[in-house]
């Protein structure tokens, strides 16, 4: 958890950062609450929510901090692509990689934007919440995010009138995660984020269309599939990946670190497959846990030059 020191030496260098985007909150008012926003947001408190995040900040109760989210006075947008400027002027790096994914935010109501029953890696199985879809950009010298999108599920998409109350433009049409992965991805290109590849999950990697678009783009990609997808065996052929995994020798698995993880150290045998076929377009990595040498990971298809 960060102290209360290291955010009190952060001071001069949270001024100075603010500054590159206080324009963006045109009334004095609204800059003014942003910062305490920011200022609470970075600080050391345990639950952070429009109460805590006020009481922090010195307000007596949390409308300040909601008028704030729901202000029209700041273009959400365009603070979005001067952070994510910001970002690339500071880490930049040609060979950094993209990553999707979600997360979901716990919610007890029914009325903030996009919340229903779903399933979240958060809580590891289906809670009512809101679920955020986040592009992040991983350099040698350091990580941050650089884009979101909210999921609205086909629930609220097709129910106008509850999006009118959650402040939802009539505009706004159902996307799936893959869909909004690939809109955040194109904001990036065009936005000449320098990057040499882009990773997902199975639950991005097993969507043909967001494979297909990378590969029109050119975009080298690491995402993880199921274990029911095909993939070239020859000139002409396909094979599934759970037929390859079955024939791959016990000894070819080699052992690779992926740092810790929320439960400690992450270790796992890899194994690549590569093919004639495979070589002009991609290769073929298996995973599995070094604990259970049956359990198996999807398998991931790796795009190349």
């Amino acid at each position: 958890m960060v102290t209360l020191e290291q955010v009190e030496g952060w001071d001069e260098a949270f001024q100075e950062f603010f500054l590159d985007f206080s324009h963006h909150f045109g009334r004095v008012e609204t800059r003014w609450q942003a910062r305490k926003y920011l200022r609470a947001l970075m600080a050391p408190i345990e639950r952070r929510n429009g109460w805590t995040l006020a009481g922090h900040a010195g307000d007596a109760t949390p409308d300040s901090m909601q008028a704030l989210l729901c202000s029209p006075c700041f273009d959400r947008d365009a603070v979005r692509d001067a952070v994510r400027a910001r970002i690339t002027a500071e880490i930049g790096d040609p060979g950094a990689v993209l990553v999707a994914d979600e997360t979901g935010f716990i919610k007890k109501g029914k009325r903030s934007a996009g919340v229903q029953r779903q399933y979240t890696g958060t809580t590891g199985k289906v809670d009512n919440c809101q679920i955020g879809v986040f592009l992040g950009y991983h350099t040698r010298t350091g990580r941050a995010l650089i884009d979101r999108e909210l999921y609205l599920p086909a629930s609220w998409t097709g129910d106008r009138d509850r999006c009118r109350r959650a402040n939802i433009g009539d505009d706004v049409a159902f996307a799936t995660k893959p869909q909004q992965a690939r809109v955040m991805l194109e904001r990036a290109v065009d936005a000449g984020v320098p990057f040499a590849w882009f990773t997902a999950d199975e639950a991005y990697g097993q969507n043909r269309g967001l494979r297909d678009w990378c590969e029109e783009q050119d975009i080298h990609y690491v995402m993880a599939t199921r274990k029911d997808h095909e993939v070239p065996s020859g000139l002409h052929s396909t094979t599934r990946v759970d037929t390859l995994i079955s024939k791959i020798r016990a000894g070819a698995w080699r052992r690779i670190s992926c740092g810790d993880g929320a439960h400690g150290p992450r270790v796992y045998a890899w194994y690549a497959h590569i093919t004639l076929a495979m070589a002009a377009a991609a290769f073929l990595i298996v995973t599995r846990t070094t604990e259970n040498a049956s359990g198996k990971h999807p398998a991931t298809v790796t795009r190349t030059a």
